[in-house]
């Protein structure tokens, strides 16, 4: 059995992934805006032996009809949200091995800009940093902020090859290895030939310039991405290496996987060459008996409105408009379609109903997994999910912040060490990339971006 690879998932916002958990006392997400939380967090997960601190992020909230919806902001659903890239340096300071994945979109952000942010925070990181590429989560209300257009959803996929082309180009060929020498005896901090303009003319973006840093530990930060969508896969199998997959149908899970691995093939970098979490809610306790009561106290706080205002949020849909015990009819967003497709079998026909939908909503958040038992009852079920699924991981759902991680380094972990599923010691690896994948710190020669690089032939 593999080693499974774990990420804690975060919003900077007051709730964990299931209803309105910011109600429960002792969880300190409340404390989003302050910075001691999430440094204490950190170190709690690097001590538990997680491998990254993961944060979600959007400039969207849950918007019906061009107004926020209300329950959103009365249970503190997506608003207020802020911003997780501000952390990472305080994060990283805290801790010695801990990863930080950060979510960026590239429909709101400018290329060079990310470039610059990442590569420095690739230095003061010392290579843990990642960047989870998306092209928007909400992004009717997300363009309506920003005064633009929402962009139909293939073409968001089209504008981020635009967008990472433009970054991999100024992490990956701007500074050639040696060009930043920081001879004093001499007076040269960087060789100007070792020094070149990056020139990219896309379809959507263009750019021509210097990258203003030195290279980091990694050059390009680890490149993670969640869309399964078609565009979405296909623009994973090029270029991301590690992928988020939301929880659910573990066949269906398997479906995606095989999928990517086998675009990954055609693409030329090898099925061998991804990694694929799955997001997942982990209710443990000493006994099983105890960790289904955390699950019933759990749903106990969730509702079908706080669903349904999920559902917008991801979708731009409303279901409360539709009959609630009636089959899903057929349904086309430019925001979130494959959350529309996923409760739709078209080989056989079989529809959930609108209540279907909204109760798996309200019970499992968006991620579908739950795994609920003591320790060795979760890592049988593990055990078997990923036999199913060949999954190589977990992106662990809060549902109340720490507990949700304390019950996991209390109760599972042992187990699934026990199964041989995670490693006794400390992940080798320097870097977040060499860590996880095992290849080095630098993107491999099967990546697009290494064509971008210039060796500097000897003189």
């Amino acid at each position: 059995m593999k080693d499974l690879i774990l990420g804690a998932f975060q919003t900077m916002n007051p709730n964990g992934t299931i209803g309105a958990s910011w109600r429960v006392p002792g969880n300190t997400d409340v404390r989003y805006l302050d910075l001691d939380h999430w440094t204490g967090l950190g170190k709690r997960l690097e001590e538990g032996g997680f491998d990254f601190l993961f944060f979600a992020d959007s400039y969207g909230y849950p918007m019906i009809d061009g107004e926020v919806i209300p329950t959103a902001l009365t249970d503190a659903m997506y608003i207020p949200m802020a911003d997780p890239i501000t952390v990472v340096s305080a994060v990283a300071a805290a801790t010695e091995r801990l990863g930080i994945v950060v979510t960026s979109s590239t429909t709101v952000e400018r290329p060079a800009s990310v470039a610059r942010r990442y590569g420095t925070l690739d230095h003061f990181t010392r290579g843990r940093i990642g960047w989870n590429i998306v092209t928007g989560a909400a992004q009717a209300s997300s363009a309506e902020l920003f005064g633009e257009p929402m962009i139909a959803h293939d073409e968001r996929y089209a504008q981020a090859e635009d967008h990472l082309a433009i970054c991999l180009g100024l992490w990956e060929g701007s500074w050639d290895d040696d060009a930043l020498v920081e001879d004093a005896d001499a007076g040269v901090y960087a060789r100007p030939d070792g020094v070149r303009a990056v020139r990219y003319a896309g379809r959507h973006l263009s750019s021509r310039g210097v990258f203003g840093i030195p290279p980091s530990p990694q050059r390009s930060p680890l490149l993670l991405q969640a869309g399964t969508s078609v565009a979405g896969r296909d623009f994973a199998a090029r270029y991301a290496e590690v992928i988020f997959i939301g929880g659910g149908d573990a066949d269906l899970i398997r479906d995606q996987i095989v999928d990517i691995r086998r675009r990954a093939e055609a693409a030329g970098r090898g099925a061998d060459a991804l990694r694929f979490l799955v997001g997942a809610h982990f209710v443990a306790a000493a006994t099983t008996e105890e960790a289904e009561h955390k699950r019933a106290e759990m749903v106990a706080l969730a509702t079908l409105e706080q669903a349904a205002t999920t559902y917008a949020w991801v979708t731009g849909i409303d279901l409360t408009a539709l009959p609630l015990d009636e089959p899903m009819p057929d349904l086309r967003t430019e925001q979130g379609q494959s959350s529309v497709d996923r409760f739709m079998d078209p080989a056989s026909g079989r529809r959930k109903t609108v209540r279907q939908v909204l109760e798996e909503y309200r019970d499992n958040g968006i991620n579908g997994t739950v795994f609920v038992g003591d320790g060795p009852g979760i890592a049988d079920q593990v055990a078997a999910f990923v036999d199913q699924t060949d999954a190589d991981g977990f992106l662990v759902q809060p549902h109340v912040t720490p507990q949700t991680y304390d019950d996991f380094v209390d109760w599972v972990a042992p187990a699934l060490r026990v199964a041989g599923m995670l490693p006794t010691d400390v992940r080798p690896g320097v870097t977040l990339r060499d860590r996880l994948l095992g290849a080095g710190s630098r993107l491999p020669a099967s990546h697009p971006a290494a064509a971008l690089r210039r060796v500097r032939s000897a003189v």
